[in-house]
């Protein structure tokens, strides 16, 4: 059986997630001194996640070389 072409996953497609896992969210809290590890899982304060966009590479104009 082969997969859709809509379900694959391409290698530039990968999109930021907007939901962190706990693991995540208590370590992001460390760093910032916001969460102890005696402070409760329940009522962690929220987390903004950081997305990551790329820019693309500018094309270098090779006219002046192929002049000379």
């Amino acid at each position: 059986m082969t997969l859709d072409r809509s379900l694959k996953v391409r290698a530039g497609a990968i999109k930021a997630r907007n939901v962190l896992t706990r693991a995540e969210r208590i370590a992001q809290l460390q760093q910032r001194d916001k969460f102890n590890e005696e402070d409760s899982i329940l009522g962690m304060p929220k987390v903004r996640v950081v997305k990551v966009s790329l820019k693309k590479k500018k094309k270098v104009k090779k006219a002046d070389d192929d002049k000379k």
